[in-house]
């Protein structure tokens, strides 16, 4: 069983050498613990009428396995050093297991990204229609099967079994898998997100100052005007991209900014801590937006089931397409200048 090496490998693990000492047990507690706090509050904070989805499944999934983390930190913290089953728990199976799980996020960005896009797919088409129970069912098979598949991936590969087997040479040091995934998922995104502002700025801008916020079936939504010179099919791409933009940055502005900054500052970030519940819901958001698009010649404008979102509203999109007399039977809240 040979070392890891660029020469010898078909893909190269990064892996973000810290001097920090089992010591820091406690440093390493609280970031897990503040990840699980933020990932619940971004649970409580999204909207309640969204739909089941394979999305959904996972982002919960990740919070309970995050807390599993959290919990063996805490028992092996305090007993330090004890026999369970037969087997010896000591403070260096905290890093152990800290990179285990690394590992594992580190390889999951690529297929929760595929499956989401699929499932978006296949909902939107309605080429699937399984009872709400039995989809329940298979989305929850579906998030212990890739988490399944994922964890025995890492536990069997020889290059990451070789790098775990290391560190109990080196006991003093715990490094960190840096996730190669992630960061060309975000670039990928960014770039998009620029190519579409890029093409259809003098939209944008035109769309910021004419529109308003106005209530919709007793909810406030941001209201686009309608020109009268667009149809329901024609150039509908072109129509809804300029509101796709801006609802999206409306809503994920700072997030994206930072996913700016740290593409450019090429910010280290262990895969612990960058798989987290507001990273995958600014995915969601992007891949909702990216499957209406490219289906929007589909769409019955007039009859549409509109895409949910637990954060983005992309209801306004479409109402101005559907209804042209919202201004006589709604009152505007404000306008926005």
């Amino acid at each position: 069983m040979t070392a890891l090496s660029s020469d010898n490998c078909s893909f190269q693990y990064q892996l973000h050498q810290t001097n920090q000492p089992l010591d820091g047990n406690c440093l390493l507690f609280l970031i897990i613990l503040g990840k699980i706090l933020l990932n619940i509050l971004t649970l409580v904070m999204r909207r309640k009428n969204t739909y089941q989805n394979f999305m959904e499944y996972f982002c919960i999934s990740l919070t309970f396995i995050d807390l599993l983390l959290l919990v063996n930190i805490s028992i092996i913290s305090y007993f330090r050093d004890f026999v369970l089953l037969g087997i010896r728990f000591t403070t260096y199976h905290i890093c152990l297991f800290t990179q285990i799980i690394s590992f594992t996020y580190g390889f999951l960005h690529y297929p929760v990204f595929l499956i989401a896009c699929i499932d978006y797919y296949l909902n939107f088409s309605k080429t699937t229609k399984l009872p709400f129970k039995c989809q329940k069912f298979f989305y929850f098979f579906t998030v212990i099967l890739i988490w399944i598949s994922v964890l025995a991936y890492v536990l069997g590969d020889p290059t990451i079994y070789q790098s775990l087997k290391a560190q109990n040479v080196y006991s003093h040091q715990c490094p960190f898998y840096i996730s190669s995934q992630s960061y060309w998922l975000s670039f990928f995104i960014v770039v998009i997100l620029f190519m579409a502002f890029t093409t259809s700025w003098s939209e944008v801008i035109t769309l910021i100052q004419a529109m308003r916020v106005t209530s919709y079936m007793n909810e406030t939504i941001l209201y686009f005007p309608f020109s009268s010179h667009s149809s329901y099919t024609v150039n509908s791409k072109k129509i809804l991209l300029p509101k796709f933009i801006i609802c999206f940055l409306g809503t994920w502005l700072p997030f994206v900014l930072l996913q700016v900054i740290i593409l450019l500052l090429k910010v280290q970030i262990p895969a612990y801590i960058e798989m987290n519940i507001p990273w995958l819901y600014f995915v969601n958001s992007f891949l909702i937006a990216t499957v209406y698009w490219f289906n929007c010649h589909k769409l019955d404008l007039r009859d549409i089931a509109l895409p949910v979102d637990p954060f983005v509203n992309w209801k306004c999109c479409f109402i101005p397409l559907i209804i042209h007399n919202l201004e006589q039977s709604e009152k505007p809240i404000s306008i926005i200048i």
